[in-house]
């Protein structure tokens, strides 16, 4: 069994490295503006320069980690991309299939279920 330990993290390194680079992709096909206009919305200090940051660790640690490389280095930028979606939209707006398209003073308004993959 041991033989075969190393292949273990392969299905795994696949399915978040695609994830990751999949958003980062759908942020960039629907205009890295909009989401500027979303991260400025959620109080986010200077918008401009976070949006494309995690954009950039999006596409860039997505690929890493999809080929194997720098996972280790790579995991922690992605961590805090993960950490903050997680307080600044899913806690408060629920962890849910459906996909955040904009942030108003009213709240979070989503799309229908599959509306990122949609445009890949």
């Amino acid at each position: 069994m041991t033989k075969y330990a190393h292949w273990a993290p392969i299905p795994l390194r696949l399915i978040v490295g695609y994830g990751f680079m999949a958003h980062g992709y759908a942020k960039v096909l629907k205009g890295p503006e909009r989401f500027v206009d979303i991260v400025h919305a959620m109080g986010v200090p200077m918008p401009e320069l976070m949006a494309w940051a995690t954009i950039i660790i999006e596409l860039v640690s997505g690929l890493a980690v999809l080929l194997g490389a720098f996972v280790l280095a790579f995991s922690i930028p992605m961590a805090i991309i993960l950490l903050v979606a997680a307080f600044t939209v899913h806690l408060p707006y629920g962890f849910s299939s459906i996909k955040l398209q904009t942030v108003t003073a009213t709240g979070a308004q989503f799309g229908q279920p599959g509306y990122e993959s949609a445009i890949l």
